[in-house]
């Protein structure tokens, strides 16, 4: 198997909100779906040296069915194709250097839920709240 031309990248990071779904207008004319998100990815040492990837994740993808579990702060681990995209920054106009990537699937690392956030608007944590745990035998 030759790997030329591979391009194959795994990252893990939190969603910095929600991901957002449009509907876009192919070449061919015909419409498709997709879903944009940002990852933070924070490196362990330092937190200024954590940058954001910009995801795009297609309806026809494996990524596309984990997409109702995709909330703000959760842990993912993405894996696609990544494009570097240039810009200039609008403070100090300062050329930056973004990445995007075509996500292929997601695995859930920690998944935020309705339930989470509720708790943190309230001040408390998971960890104060009762569990109910249900048994069979």
């Amino acid at each position: 198997m030759s790997s030329a031309g591979l391009n194959k990248w795994i990252v893990s990071g939190n969603l910095a909100a929600d991901a957002q779904v449009k509907t876009v207008e192919l070449r061919s004319g015909e419409t498709a779906q997709v879903a944009e998100a940002t990852l933070y990815v924070r490196k362990q040492r330092s937190r200024d040296d954590s940058f954001t990837v910009r995801l795009s994740i297609w309806e026809k993808s494996y990524a596309w069915r984990k997409l109702p579990y995709l909330r703000k702060g959760s842990l993912i681990i993405c894996t696609g194709s990544v494009e570097p995209n240039p810009f200039i920054s609008s403070n100090g106009n300062m050329p930056k250097a973004g990445l995007e990537m075509t996500v292929l699937d997601i695995d859930l690392d920690r998944v935020k839920s309705t339930e989470d956030e509720e708790n943190q608007a309230e001040g408390s944590s998971i960890e104060d709240s009762p569990q109910l745990i249900a048994v069979e035998f």
